[in-house]
């Protein structure tokens, strides 16, 4: 839960904010991450000392629901010479470390990031008549911090959100959330790191697609550049009703079209709903990826593989010339290249009574023919890693949120990878990588998947069969899905005949 009320208010746990007329005593008492970000805020609105805040009731370290212990709550007057209207601008304080005493991040050093090493901030248009700010973006920004908090996977420029719902529970169109660097706010160095600040900016349903195809840069530019859509400063108007490609048509094929055949897509990698089977073996084998055991106890994915994983999902904003699956390292890195401590909660890494095999005694095996699952939403996105990855000698990586399996698609061009032009289909424990498909490149797969799934096989390319799938989650309401059967060119005899 939490409450509104002036930063200046007096409370338990947090003094008046500090400023240049704030009694010594306040100032020395005043947590020192969070007077650092006060600064910052304090630099763009000197006129507003004690802005509004939502502030959690109780705190996430004394066992709250919510991460961030505060929310100000900011009126800019923005720029109307310059396209940019008035707004409100929303400020988060816990995704940083504020206090430096090991009470929710660990203190790692000054030279590396605070915490995680950003804030995030939201610019809303303001209606006409508005006197107050509305405090759904504070529940929206505590909602992606907990996401933060309990995956630990850090938030880069660039970055997309999928909501799947209008983000103040309205009926507008603006139902996911891109991620940009905030165009006022500098970062700023604390005593326990550096902060820098992260702005979600509210987008179309077709909007998030488009960055999802080629990149969530390229679409930030553009809506740059309307200023209905965002302006320059990319100000949220919930109550937009048109996506930047119906206001300007040319957008779509001459800006992001040519940006995805000339620069593929930057997204590596996905938490979905997925799963493989391998079809060269029963499943009861002792040795199959899906049942591997040590005594009595069903294996999970060790370390070293969650880290290889997280990582290729992490680094989807890294555009190499040469890719190269990231190395086996116990070491992670969040998007801003630093070090990260251990992992305090971890999803993947959680306590459970669940035996780790180590990666060393772990067996790579070759399959010779393997069944893909995806949900509907997940199984969309394969056009995106056949044309927006692999064509362009990239990989792309589908990691499970019901269990430990992940799915990742190499090109030829990516280094580090077990599977291999001999044996497209390797299986490393539960992590199965798929060597460019051999189908990938053709025509009619793609436009397979912009059909409907069917309980039958919709087509046969190749020793490749497409299904529709019905997913195992049907039950719980969830859509359909898509199945693939892939079998090795060189040793599997066809399933059928070409397909459309």
């Amino acid at each position: 839960m939490a409450e509104l009320r002036p930063s200046g208010a007096p409370g338990p746990t947090a003094p008046p904010a500090p400023g240049p007329t704030a009694p010594p005593a306040f100032a020395s008492l005043f947590p020192p991450g969070l007077h650092a970000i006060y600064g910052e805020c304090r630099r763009l609105y000197p006129d507003q000392p004690n802005p509004l805040q939502v502030t959690a009731i109780v705190k996430y370290w004394l066992g709250g629901p919510d991460p961030l212990d505060y929310v100000s709550m900011y009126r800019n007057v923005g720029s109307p010479s310059a396209n940019i209207p008035e707004h409100w601008h929303y400020v988060s304080f816990g995704l940083s470390d504020l206090y430096g005493d090991n009470r929710v991040h660990e203190f790692t050093g000054t030279d590396g990031p605070s915490g995680f090493g950003f804030e995030l901030t939201f610019r809303l248009k303001r209606e006409t008549g508005e006197s107050a700010p509305p405090t759904w973006p504070a529940e929206l920004m505590q909602g992606l911090a907990r996401y933060v908090f309990q995956s630990e996977n850090t938030f880069c420029s660039g970055d997309h959100v999928s909501w799947h719902s209008p983000l103040d529970n309205s009926e507008s169109r603006i139902q996911h959330m891109l991620l940009t660097e905030d165009p006022q706010m500098q970062p700023v160095q604390t005593p326990f790191g550096v902060v820098t600040f992260l702005q979600i900016v509210g987008v179309c349903t077709e909007e998030l697609h488009s960055a999802q195809q080629w990149n969530g840069q390229g679409i930030l530019e553009l809506l740059r550049t309307v200023p209905v859509a965002g302006g320059p400063w990319l100000i949220t108007d919930m109550r937009r009703g048109e996506t930047i490609f119906e206001i300007d048509p040319h957008l779509q094929q001459e800006r992001v079209d040519k940006g995805i055949e000339t620069d593929g897509s930057n997204l590596s990698g996905v938490s979905a709903k997925c799963a493989w089977d391998d079809l060269s073996r029963p499943p009861e084998d002792d040795e199959d990826s899906r049942s591997i055991c040590v005594g009595t106890q069903p294996r999970r994915l060790s370390g070293k593989d969650t880290e290889q994983i997280r990582e290729t999902l992490r680094r989807g904003l890294e555009i190499n010339s040469k890719p190269v699956l990231p190395p086996i390292n116990p070491q992670r890195q969040n998007g801003l290249a630093h070090d990260r401590a251990p992992s305090r909660k971890d999803s993947l890494e959680s306590d459970s009574s669940t035996a780790i095999i180590p990666h060393e005694l772990i067996r790579t095996r070759q399959l010779e023919s393997v069944h893909l699952k995806f949900n509907q939403e997940s199984g969309a996105l394969i056009p995106l890693c056949l044309r927006g990855r692999l064509l362009h000698g990239r990989h792309f990586t589908y990691k499970s949120i019901t269990g430990d399996m992940a799915i990742t698609f190499v090109s030829t061009g990516v280094e580090g990878a077990f599977a291999t032009e001999e044996h497209p289909y390797a299986a490393h424990g539960p992590w199965l990588q798929v060597r460019r498909p051999f189908f990938y490149s053709l025509p009619s797969f793609h436009r397979l998947f912009l059909a409907h799934p069917s309980s039958s096989p919709l087509a046969t390319l190749g020793g490749v069969s497409l299904w529709g799938w019905l997913s195992p989650w049907e039950s719980a309401g969830l859509p359909r899905g898509l199945g693939l059967d892939l079998q090795s060119p060189v040793r599997a005899t066809p399933l059928g005949q070409g397909g459309p």
